[in-house]
């Protein structure tokens, strides 16, 4: 197919519009080639599309509309266009969904102009407000980079006014500067760090693979504290060498600004940055820069790997077995795996870097599909904790107390010799459940089959399904008793409350993601208690990922036994992974660390394997067991979710399904269900699950998709396919 469309000729165009096919178009005055951005007219209005191929012809040539224009904007390259199409071909997306993904910059067309931008001048404000100095927390937090007035202005939470006074004075520098310059350029060979005997090894091996510049994936497993972040850096150095890009993705917001900061050490200047944190000015900017070159490496969000990249060599993936890599709206992907699936299109290589990997990339590693690269000692002269269980049968401890003897104990010697102490609770809020003690009554979301958890910080109600907050009642909603309303188990903010009261001089910081209004707040805090300024914390899954905190030398896990309890398939392999990472905080300067896990069940396998550090034994247990149960990775699922007002209608169409599987019987694949979702009702609609199950390497994609066809969705009704679920909820 030729790649340039002359002017009249016909084109397909695909939209971002939710239509089930491309559109035809005339190609416009000057031609078009493909991948091209363009607008086009749909209806009354004008939409985004990219020029997709030649166009079908089946209707009158006289009728068809022309190209309203071409934008300003590199081609989409070949490699990401199959990309999208594989991508939506296996998770069952449409095909203007996934344009959306890869389009998700603001003013993607506009011609480059000037535009009025604000940075950090010199110097400081003749009189400080608490305005002015958020202006300048913004600028600082920003490390050089131009904002609008807006976006300044929106950040800061001030008016227009506050930032033209410090203009005036020159502490905020204003100027005219061209959209979408160039990203300064990174020295591969400014900042690179001795490494240790296995480091070195591990980062000669990777940089070997970049330089050999085809495919492949390698599983860099490390201890926490072993340096795979300066290992899996060696890489992008050798990547950015060969004239390369490289993508790092990063399962939190929050890891970002440190990590930034590691970047900008290694190579002497900042990266692109992709995230929700991010103005629009600066995404438009990243993704122009991207397509052109001008971007050389980007650390971004799972969304990052839809940018227009020029020429990918690398993908790292950091922490490769958290769940936030899974996307659990919209369009349903696991960025790992789609991370994998890019670099094959790019003859790029993959890094999945982490401590506990998941069982998906061990069993790769196992069968010989991914390399795999170990670090077995931390860096310098840090030492993996010790790890022990405190049996909870044994301890004297009133209902409404969770801090055991034992860990108090061991808090208050650790607290006495200056160094800091950890409480994890994986439960955001005050207490999980208030109930009446009067009639019994449970306080529900009226949204949601869910309850509503109490915030105390806030004051407030909230439903972790749907959002849904209302304000403390001061009586029962049922029974309208006054008083009797009592907060039943603990929270974060309610271990906060009794560690305060069990330590009265320490000073306690609690890290949860719900408290702090934004990502700036939140790095904040943590280079506090990083710095020393705070002496015992109290925090949820937030502070298991990646951050370094010197001082830290215990950590006590209040509830170990939490994620053992439920259905999920997963749920061993997470309770493992969450406990090794939030223990791996301990001790990562010279003082070894302990870490001490509350439980009620230290004979269970999942908890004597954490304890005693056997990790491969941990894997082939539970390898086995999926082997024999044939589920991921030794097989194949697929959930299918549907949603509508009326309980009946959903039961309805799940019922349907069930009977009709004869598209899933061929290629040997069972259904389960439907049943009631775990949570059967979010925002007012009634939730219905079916399972299908299949054998691994079958077509289970096109039966799906074949099986769900069989019915037209009817009114308010939804069906959603998630293909590999990470959650059952």
């Amino acid at each position: 197919m030729d790649d340039f469309f002359h002017e009249g000729e016909i084109v397909a165009v695909l939209t971002a519009q939710p239509l089930d096919r491309t559109l035809d178009y005339r190609a416009p005055e000057g031609g078009a080639w493909l991948g091209a951005y363009v607008e086009v007219p749909l209806g009354p209005r004008r939409v985004l599309g990219v020029v997709w191929g030649r166009g079908a012809g089946d209707f009158d040539p006289a009728k068809v509309r022309p190209v309203t224009r071409v934008l300003d904007a590199a081609p989409m390259r070949e490699e990401l266009r199959a990309f999208l199409e594989k991508a939506g071909e296996y998770t069952l997306t449409p095909m203007p969904a996934m344009l959306r993904l890869a389009t998700r910059a603001p003013g993607v067309g506009d011609p480059p102009k000037a535009r009025r931008v604000y940075r950090r001048g010199e110097g400081l404000p003749d009189r400080e407000t608490d305005a002015r100095r958020r202006v300048l927390e913004v600028l600082d937090e920003m490390g050089g980079l131009a904002l609008t007035q807006k976006e300044l202005a929106d950040a800061a939470g001030v008016t227009a006014s506050v930032i033209k006074g410090l203009a005036k004075q020159g502490v905020v520098r204003e100027e005219d500067a061209p959209r979408d310059t160039p990203y300064a350029r990174l020295d591969p060979d400014w900042g690179g760090k001795a490494l240790t005997g296995d480091q070195a090894a591990a980062a000669e091996s990777l940089r070997a693979g970049v330089r050999d510049g085809t495919y492949g994936t390698t599983l860099l497993k490390g201890v926490t504290g072993s340096g795979k972040t300066e290992v899996y850096l060696e890489a992008v150095a050798e990547c950015l060498r060969q004239g390369r890009q490289a993508l790092v993705l990063l399962p939190e917001i929050a890891l970002t600004s440190e990590f930034i900061t590691r970047v900008e050490a290694r190579f002497g200047a900042r990266p692109a940055e992709w995230h929700h944190g991010v103005t629009s000015t600066e995404r438009r900017r990243v993704w122009k820069m991207v397509a052109t070159g001008g971007a050389e490496l980007v650390v971004g969000a799972r969304s990052a790997l839809f940018l227009p990249f020029r020429n990918l060599g690398l993908v790292v993936v950091d922490e490769e077995h958290d769940t936030s890599y899974k996307q659990e709206d919209g369009v349903l992907y696991n960025a790992r795996d789609m991370a994998v699936l890019r670099a094959s299109l790019n003859d790029a290589r993959v890094v999945l870097a982490s401590a506990t990997p998941s069982l998906e990339s061990w069993a790769n590693a196992e069968a010989g599909k991914y390399d795999r690269l170990t670090l077995t000692s931390r860096f310098g002269a840090a030492v993996m904790p010790e790890m022990r269980a405190i049996d909870m049968r044994g301890e004297d401890l009133p209902s409404n107390r969770w801090i055991s003897p034992s860990l108090a104990r061991a808090i208050g010697t650790r607290l006495e010799k200056g160094e800091q102490a950890l409480i994890f609770l994986n439960r955001r809020g005050y207490a999980p459940v208030t109930i009446c003690r009067a009639c019994g009554h449970q306080i529900g979301c009226p949204q949601c089959d869910a309850r509503m958890v109490e915030h105390r910080f806030l004051r407030r109600l909230m439903c972790h399904q749907c959002g849904e907050s209302a304000p403390i009642p001061e009586a029962c909603p049922s029974c309208e008793a006054e008083g009797k309303l009592a907060a039943v188990g603990p929270g974060v903010e309610r271990m906060a409350e009794e560690a305060r009261e069990a330590f009265p001089e320490a000073r306690v910081a609690v890290l949860s993601s719900d408290l702090y209004g934004s990502a700036r707040q939140l790095k904040a805090e943590i280079e506090n208690i990083a710095a020393g300024g705070a002496d015992l914390i109290i925090g949820t899954q937030l502070v298991a990922k990646g951050h370094n905190f010197p001082l830290l030398t215990l950590v006590g896990v209040i509830d170990a036994d939490l994620g053992l309890q439920g259905s999920d398939l997963r749920a061993a392999e997470r309770t493992f992974q969450l406990m090794r990472q939030v223990a791996g905080r301990a001790g990562r300067a010279e003082k070894r660390g302990t870490a001490l896990m509350q439980t009620y069940q230290p004979e269970h396998p999942v908890i004597r394997a954490i304890l005693s550090g056997d990790e491969e034994g941990f894997w082939r247990a539970e390898a086995e067991e999926r082997r024999a149960a044939g589920v991921p990775p030794y097989g194949r699922m697929a959930g299918i979710i549907l949603s509508h007002p009326d309980v009946q209608e959903v039961f309805d169409l799940g019922n349907a399904l069930a009977r009709n599987d004869a598209a899933l019987r061929r290629v040997g694949a069972q259904v389960f269900g439907p049943a009631p979702a775990p949570v059967a009702r979010v925002r007012g609609r009634h939730r219905v699950r079916l399972l299908v199950k299949a054998p691994k390497g079958v077509g289970l994609q096109r039966a799906l998709a074949e099986w769900a066809g069989q019915f037209r969705l009817r009114g308010d009704m939804r069906m959603a396919i998630d293909i590999d679920p990470q959650s059952f909820m």
